[in-house]
């Protein structure tokens, strides 16, 4: 893989369900932001700028699959290393679930908008929405067990029609404001929405919020998957990463801020705790026939790009596993023909799966966000952490870093990043735990916990045979696997 297709991976695993629907549906999980969500995107990039760093930094002596596993085993501590790595695995696992079933609302948008009233009406069924969200999940596990020639030929086209017809959400912002679009609701829908005096500020709420858009900056760690695939890593894969985050971060920006500028924030709340809304289908309103359609297409097609990119992430996260020894060998399995790592990549539809199903079950996706926002939280703080300890566990391997080598620089990156996000994940906790829920496993924390006890039996299992094959297993888990 190129340089061009290793930002893609980032990209596609970045804009999606983070730009599309995060910023809007906020409203719904977080009811008392009101108009300050741009704010709160704005604040939720800092802590994910410092975790980029870390991992660009770390990337660069370590240039394999396996990401923030091989960074914090090598770094850090294995255990801990196995714990940040999973925690990935299971948040993104069930998020590719999430996003998969939260597509298919994108498509019916489509058919409404071109008036195929009877087809936009049998994708809202709920067969419909998670079996198609199923096909799409194992259309691409098929797609990655083919191999990265097929992966790239299909990426990199899907990100530049991305951006493109994602231009214009942001150029929309420049010929439309609230009071166009509050006299087209009145038009078509013959609807009139008073919008209400702006509320205070309320920075419990106001971090709560930033806790949750910090999801949308979580894909350029895809990007740490590409290790042994990447041509010139050392090199490449740290550029990809800074190219992804400032990049992608300042187009959800400038796309939020347009449409919020179009689309009164009041009304964006209010049809956010009635149904499952999208900034295309929001749009839809103002826009110019065909223009609607256009942007509900790219909407569309972003968040389904988002899906092999996530795919092979946590396909090679498993991979790395297996190659160290602390997960069943079996997943090592490498296809004869595409030598891709076929037994992880369907393990990985397997979880995914379950995503589409919890979020048909539980009757809301935030649980999977909520999910998927902890796992990361806790990832990206290890990672910070491994920056600060990686010159006295690991030194030889942190001569070998290649950007930022200043080690002070080193340290406030580390520190600052461990700060913000120490800060977010005891609010995004808090918020979860205080909230009032119909059943104790609707509380993301303990999904988390279960999960992560089973995770670590399993770790002490191979742990136990692995000493016993090998005896002394330190040097093991300092030196880099083979390429």
């Amino acid at each position: 893989m190129g340089l061009i297709a290793v930002i893609a991976t980032g990209v596609s695993s970045m804009v999606g369900a983070s730009i599309n629907v995060v910023p809007f549906m906020i409203h719904r999980s977080v009811p008392s932001i009101g108009p300050y969500v741009l704010w709160a995107f704005g604040f939720a990039a800092i802590p994910a700028l410092f975790a980029g760093l870390a991992y660009a930094i770390l990337s660069s002596a370590m240039p394999r699959a396996g990401g923030s596993y091989l960074y914090a085993s090598r770094g850090l501590n294995p255990y801990l290393g196995f714990v940040a790595s999973f925690s990935q695995w299971f948040g993104l696992s069930i998020v590719i679930g999430v996003i998969a079933y939260i597509s298919i609302p994108f498509l019916r948008d489509i058919a409404f908008s071109a008036k195929a009233y009877w087809i936009s009406d049998w994708l809202d069924q709920s067969w419909v929405r998670v079996g198609l969200g199923l096909s799409l999940i194992w259309s691409f596990v098929y797609l990655n067990i083919k191999g990265i020639k097929a992966y790239t030929s299909l990426l990199i086209p899907m990100v530049i029609v991305i951006f493109c017809l994602g231009s214009i959400v942001i150029f929309s912002g420049l010929f439309f404001d609230s009071s166009d679009f509050l006299a087209s609701l009145a038009a078509k829908k013959n609807t009139v929405h008073l919008i209400p005096p702006d509320p205070d500020l309320e920075w419990s709420v106001f971090l709560s919020a930033a806790a949750i858009l910090f999801s949308s900056f979580i894909g350029f760690d895809a990007i740490a998957q590409t290790g042994s695939e990447a041509k010139n890593p050392t090199r490449n894969l740290p550029l990809a990463i800074l190219v992804s985050i400032i990049g992608v971060g300042l187009f959800y920006l400038l796309f939020t801020a347009s449409v919020y500028h179009i689309v009164p924030w009041s009304y964006v709340a209010e049809q956010a705790l009635l149904k499952d809304i999208t900034a295309p289908g929001l749009l839809s309103l103002i826009l110019p026939s065909g223009l609607d359609i256009l942007i509900l297409f790219g909407a569309a097609i972003a968040l389904i790009n988002d899906l092999p990119a996530m795919l092979l992430s946590v396909s090679r996260l498993m991979f790395a596993w297996a190659k160290d020894g602390i997960f069943p060998d079996r997943i090592t399995a490498i296809h004869t023909k595409n030598k891709t790592p076929y037994i992880a990549l369907i393990v990985a539809g397997i979880i995914s799966s379950i995503g589409v199903l919890g979020s048909h079950f539980a009757g809301d996706f935030f649980l999977g966000i909520d999910i998927m926002v902890t796992s990361m939280l806790i990832n990206f703080l290890l990672m910070c952490i491994t920056l600060l300890t990686i010159k006295r566990r690991n030194p030889e391997l942190s001569k070998n870093i290649k950007i930022l080598k200043n080690r002070s620089v080193q340290l406030f990156v580390g520190w600052a990043g461990a700060f913000f996000l120490s800060g977010f994940l005891t609010i995004h906790l808090f918020k979860d735990l205080s909230s009032t829920v119909s059943a104790w496993y609707f509380h993301s924390t303990y999904v988390w916990i279960l999960v992560m006890g089973m995770a670590s039996l399993v770790f002490l299992y191979k742990w136990v045979k692995l000493r016993k094959r090998q005896g002394s297993i330190g040097d093991h888990f300092k030196n880099l696997p083979p390429e």
